[in-house]
């Protein structure tokens, strides 16, 4: 039988301890380089989530109503309110959901999807224009199909703003914020004898804001501008530069009223806790 004999120098031992010392350093290197990337993922993820979640606590409902078969004339202005409106909410930070022409279903629909989306600390906008009618002490945001001859028609087929209010309360909105620009007269108000002009005093929920475009019982027309002064005046004092919302609701209204010398005053009522900004990165309240 044979044996081989091996043999191994030094210089190869010193070699072979070298190579082995190169990759366990390789080793380590690139585990802490993946360490590194996945500590940094997380912190992108955690930052991306933060963002989200802060977006996600501003939510806008914007209803613009024009085409309404029972009037004489569609209305120019609540289409082109709405899309403004909409254009400035969202660059402020608000997850908005907008529609156009309306119809019952839509409108209850969208009011079901904003209710869905509330969360404990979101602020709640909801705008509409179009025809408004009061009935039973609520004021009614009427859709575009509404088929109105007496006044329980109007609780059928309209939604009432007090109604949204109350489900904002009810999913715990942290402020609730909204405006009506539905002072017009409307081609429904011979049909019944119950029918008051313009809208019913809304009365503001805990830690709300309601901006109308005219007194409650009043009716305001409508200008041949693009827009309806109320939100022209209100585009006009909604900027970040403002210490809050409330504060563009009162300078709204004192400047229409002092336009139109006193024919038209929006009607603004509070019961705010906090003021909201309307600064695109700033927090939902100050």
């Amino acid at each position: 039988m044979k044996f081989w004999h091996i043999s191994i120098s030094r210089r190869s031992l010193t070699i072979a301890a070298a190579l082995v010392g190169v990759l366990s350093l390789a080793i380590g290197a690139h585990a802490a380089l993946n360490k590194r990337a996945l500590d940094a993922a997380k912190a992108i993820a955690s930052e991306q989530g933060a963002d989200t979640a802060g977006k996600a606590s501003r939510i806008a409902l914007v209803i613009g109503n024009g085409h309404y078969p029972d009037a004489n004339a569609p209305l120019a202005q609540p289409i082109n309110d709405a899309r403004a409106l909409t254009a400035s909410l969202r660059q402020s930070g608000f997850d908005v959901d907008v529609i156009e022409d309306a119809t019952k279903d839509d409108m209850r629909r969208a009011v079901a999807r904003m209710k869905s989306r509330i969360k404990k600390d979101s602020v709640v906008m909801l705008f509409f224009g179009g025809y408004g009618v009061q009935a039973g002490r609520e004021s009614y945001m009427i859709p575009v199909d509404a088929k109105i001859w007496k006044e329980f028609d109007v609780r059928r087929d309209g939604v009432s703003v007090e109604s949204v209010l109350s489900a904002m309360k009810e999913q715990g909105a942290r402020a609730k914020l909204v405006v009506i620009d539905a002072s017009r007269r409307n081609p429904y108000e011979r049909r019944f004898r119950a029918y008051s002009h313009g809208l019913a005093p809304i009365v503001a929920p805990d830690n709300a804001l309601i901006l109308s475009s005219a007194t409650p019982g009043k009716v305001a027309d409508d200008s041949k501008a693009p827009n309806s002064v109320l939100m022209t005046e209100l585009l006009t004092h909604l900027n970040p530069e403002l210490t809050g919302i409330e504060a563009a609701f009162n300078k709204t209204r004192i400047a229409i009223s002092r336009a139109s010398e006193g024919e038209q005053v929006p009607s603004v009522s509070s019961s705010l806790l906090e003021d909201v900004t309307f600064a695109a990165m700033a927090n939902a309240g100050s």
